[in-house]
Formats: C-alpha cells, structure tokens, sequence
C-alpha cells in the first residue's frame, strides 16, 4: 500500500521556473502542496500499516511527524517527542490515560479536562508544522475521534488544511469521518478486517 508520493520538493517549498522567451525571462513561482489522505476504518488501531511506511519514509530521509492524538499512556507529550530513524517525531498525549472509553472520560470532569487540554496542545503543535513547511509528511492519527469528542474544532482542522505549506502528504485516519473533509481528500482508503 502506497501512501506517500515519492516526488521530493524544495525545503521553502516553492519551486522557481524560468522561462525564456526572446531576451525577456519570466519567473512563475507556484506553490506545491502534497495530498490530504484520509484512512478510515471501522475498528480503532488498525493503520499499523501507515506506522510501517512512516518509518520507511523517515529512514529513506524525509521528515516525518507521527502524532497519535488519543493514544496514552507514556505520558510523553511534545516535550518528550521519540526521534526514529533520524528523521521521525512521534509524539503522544502528555496525559497518561488512553483514551478509550469515551463514557468513562465524560463521568469524570478532571480527567475530561486533563484529556482536552493535552489534545489541544498537541492540536496547536500541529497547526504550527501544516503552517511551517519544514516537515515532508505529517500523520494525524485518530484526530476524527479528537473532533467527535470536540476537542478539535472541525471547522479550524478544515481552515489549517486549506492553509497549510507542507510539500508532502497530510495524513488523516479515523473511523467517523466528517463529509466536508472527505470532500478535501485525495485520497480515501478505507481499512477492513
């Protein structure tokens, strides 16, 4: 399964093209942004698949953000990203707990709290590498479940995605997908057992 391009871009992201026409040059700048890919499933924990070629991508030399927004239970957040490879940033919740049970976490008002806030800095975290351009593949693992708890705001996702400045691939899985971000896939992959 193939869920990267191999095409490699420029660091700033903008490629210059001169043109000759005569005695006059003309330089035309185009931006070029990778694919949205959305992996949706019906079952939790099954992109082990996209893992695999993230590290396959990272060791062949892109740069590559994994981050599991509803994943637990290292209490690892982004001040303690793991590197692999030299070239992947994995991070996790700094909370603890993994999240689950979604009727345990709505009957406790401190872990529900603790839950949102450290989702929500990995969400803004994020935000800031879509917008940088200094990361070659970024995976949002479970990041439907963050908006289905609304933790994440659908709508900033689909504003962060029309904006972003990566060359390479926005990776998206879940299992409840809303249908405006289906709209914005390249690709959709669903995963069966």
């Amino acid at each position: 399964m193939v869920i990267s391009s191999s095409n490699n871009y420029s660091k700033s992201n903008l490629d210059v093209i001169k043109i000759s026409t005569a005695n006059k040059k003309h330089l035309k700048r185009f931006t070029q942004n990778g694919q949205i890919q959305i992996y949706q499933s019906s079952f939790r924990g099954s992109y082990s698949s996209i893992i695999r070629d993230s590290l396959r991508n990272a060791a062949l030399g892109r740069k590559v953000l994994l981050v599991q927004f509803m994943k637990g239970g290292v209490e690892q957040g982004i001040a303690n990203a793991v590197k692999l490879c030299g070239n992947l940033t994995w991070v996790r919740s700094s909370h603890s707990f993994d999240q689950y049970n979604s009727e345990e976490i709505e009957n406790n008002e401190n872990l529900k709290r603790s839950i949102h806030e450290s989702t929500y800095e990995l969400w803004n975290f994020c935000k800031k590498e879509l917008l940088s351009g200094e990361i070659d593949q970024i995976i949002l693992d479970e990041i439907f479940l963050a908006i289905e708890m609304k933790i994440i705001d659908k709508d900033d996702l689909i504003s962060t995605l029309e904006n972003r400045f990566i060359s390479g691939d926005v990776i998206l899985t879940g299992t409840a997908i809303p249908k405006d971000l289906l709209l914005m896939a390249n690709q959709i992959t669903e995963l069966r057992s």
